[in-house]
């Protein structure tokens, strides 16, 4: 698939700000929604009314969320406002009224039953999840240094509002993790003679040329294949 220049121009300006790439991601998928709702139309020659008329749209005939139609909202905030230095003034859209669902909380049994459904690796995963409050995306992220089998603590980095923080983990936990974090290990092992290794935060890839190495800072659920790290 060709990519926009234009949406790869958005992308490196969201880099340079710091956002995350799931928000990065977000953004782009709504700017891109924006640009074929409007007939392919550069932003650069549109503006309020046709953000209004896509907000509008949503609202009414995608019948979306509100939050969804507030993310919409900001990722065209971001470009007009921060790309295309473009004020948008005030956008008068009418505003989704479909509210999210209370989600239905499952009892100890019925988890407990679908845990033994489960492969060994996807179990822990969801194990993690519900013992440890972690998002998915938190969950997979996981590298052998978050986590103190001794004491019983996982590290979140970069969670959502960008924090980071500490939570528990359940002691039933320790060997099954031991087994994925052996697994790991011996994956990247495999890899690093390859001359390949993990993604590294930041810059630290090139501050650090052979922190790849370091086991560490292997991903405890590391993907079936190779990828390129999104961040270059």
């Amino acid at each position: 698939m060709t990519k926009s220049p234009f949406l790869e121009q958005l992308r490196g300006e969201m880099r340079l700000r710091g956002y995350s790439i799931r928000t990065e991601k977000t953004y782009l998928f709504w700017i891109r929604q924006y640009i074929f709702y409007n007939a392919k139309r550069h932003p650069r020659d549109m503006g309020v009314e046709e953000v209004k008329s896509f907000l509008t749209w949503l609202a009414t005939r995608r019948h979306v969320a509100v939050n969804t139609q507030k993310v919409a909202l900001n990722a065209l905030v971001f470009l007009y406002h921060k790309a295309l230095k473009q004020d948008l003034g005030v956008i008068d859209f009418s505003p989704a009224t479909k509210q999210r669902h209370l989600p239905t909380v499952l009892s100890k049994m019925e988890i407990g039953a679908i845990l033994g459904e489960l492969a060994p690796r996807d179990r822990l995963i969801i194990s993690l999840l519900y013992g440890s409050g972690l998002r998915v995306t938190e969950c997979l992220r996981l590298r052998i240094q978050d986590v103190d089998l001794r004491q019983l603590s996982v590290t979140v980095h970069d969670g959502k509002g960008r924090k980071d923080r500490k939570t528990l983990l359940s002691p039933s936990l320790v060997e099954p993790l031991k087994v994925h974090i052996q697994l790991a290990a011996a994956l990247q092992a495999q890899d690093n003679a390859r001359g390949v290794g993990p993604s590294l935060p930041g810059v630290l890839s090139k501050k650090y040329p052979g922190a790849f190495r370091s086991p560490g800072w292997m991903y405890i659920f590391p993907s079936s294949c190779l990828s390129t790290d999104q961040m270059f």
